[in-house]
C-alpha cells in the first residue's frame, strides 16, 4: 500500500506540478515491486544532460527537435515496438527505458521529459488511436510522432490517421478531410496522459484474462480519475471475480449512487443482490 500512497501523493499536486515520469514508474511499482523509481529518473536526467552538451546554448528549437531525435533514436536506438504491439512491457517506463521500446504514449513521456529538460516545451496530444507530441513555435505548431522516431506530422497525414480510426458516420456527414484539427490536437493534462497509460494496461490484462493485475490497474485509475464511475464499476466487476465480496458491493453500490439512470442498472443490481447474500453469509 505505500507504493499507492507514494502515489496519491503524486496526484494530489495541481496538474502541471505532477512528476510525469515519476509516476509513470510508481505505476510500474505494481508489477515490478523492487523498481528503483529514483533510479530510473536519474536515467532520464543523465540522458538530458548528455544531449544538453552537444547543444549551443543559443540553439533554435528546430535545431533541439533534430538532436533530441538523433540522440534517442539513432544513438540510443528507441523505437516503437510494432512486433509485439500489446505486451504489456510496452506500458511500464522502467521497461522501455531497460528494452528502448515501447508504444506511442510511453515514447511520448519518454520524448516530453528529455525534451523538457533541454528547453523543449513539449504538449502531449491525445490523438485519436495515437499519442503524439506537440512544440509551438513562432510559425505555428509542429506536430511530432516518436513512436516513428520523432517524425513531424503533415496535415494530410493527420488527416490519414483521422480516416483510418474514426468510424464511417461517425461525423454526422462531415467528411473527415473538413473536419478541423485543431480539436484533435488540443494538450492532454498530465492526468489524462496516466490515464492513457493506465487505459493501455487495463485492456491489455483484460484481454489478458489477468483479474489481479486488472485490479492494480483500476486502483491506480481511481486515483488518476476519482470522479470516473464507470472504473469503480469495472473494479466492482473485478473484486467479483476475486471473490471479494464486500468490496466489491461497495464499488457497485457506490457507482448506482453516481449514476442511477445508467444502462447497465438492472444487471448492476442484480449482481448486488448476489453479492448482498454472499456476505451475509460471511458473517
Amino acid at each position: 500500500m505505500a507504493a499507492l500512497d507514494h502515489f496519491c501523493e503524486l496526484l494530489s499536486r495541481d496538474d502541471d506540478r505532477i512528476e510525469l515520469a515519476r509516476a509513470c514508474l510508481q505505476i510500474a511499482e505494481d508489477a515490478y515491486p523492487a523498481l528503483d523509481v529514483d533510479g530510473y529518473v536519474g536515467e532520464i536526467e543523465r540522458f538530458a544532460k548528455r544531449l544538453r552538451a552537444r547543444l549551443a546554448h543559443d540553439a533554435a528549437a528546430e535545431d533541439r527537435v533534430v538532436a533530441l531525435n538523433e540522440f534517442l533514436f539513432d544513438d540510443l536506438g528507441f523505437s516503437g515496438n510494432t512486433d509485439n504491439y500489446y505486451d504489456p512491457r510496452n506500458s511500464y517506463l522502467n521497461e522501455v527505458l531497460d528494452r528502448r521500446t515501447g508504444i506511442p504514449i510511453t515514447l511520448s513521456v519518454l520524448y516530453m521529459e528529455i525534451g523538457r529538460r533541454v528547453g523543449l516545451q513539449f504538449e502531449g496530444v491525445s490523438f485519436p488511436g495515437h499519442f503524439l507530441v506537440r512544440l509551438r513555435l513562432r510559425g505555428g505548431m509542429l506536430v511530432l510522432d516518436p513512436f516513428s522516431g520523432g517524425t513531424p506530422q503533415s496535415e494530410d497525414e493527420l488527416r490519414e490517421r483521422l480516416k483510418r480510426v474514426i468510424p464511417r458516420g461517425a461525423t454526422g456527414g462531415i467528411p473527415v478531410a473538413s473536419l478541423p484539427l485543431d480539436q484533435f490536437l488540443e494538450p492532454a493534462s498530465n492526468r489524462q496522459i496516466l490515464a492513457r497509460v493506465l487505459r493501455n494496461l487495463k485492456g491489455v490484462y483484460r484481454e489478458a484474462d489477468k483479474p489481479e493485475r486488472l485490479l492494480e490497474v483500476l486502483n491506480r485509475m481511481i486515483i488518476v480519475a476519482p470522479d470516473s464511475a464507470g472504473e469503480l464499476r469495472d473494479r466492482g466487476l473485478v473484486y467479483q471475480r476475486l471473490e471479494c465480496w464486500r468490496p466489491a458491493l461497495k464499488d457497485l453500490a457506490d457507482y448506482l449512487e453516481r449514476e442511477p439512470d445508467a444502462s447497465d442498472v438492472d444487471e448492476v443490481r442484480a449482481k448486488m443482490m448476489d453479492l448482498s447474500m454472499r456476505c451475509a453469509r460471511l458473517n
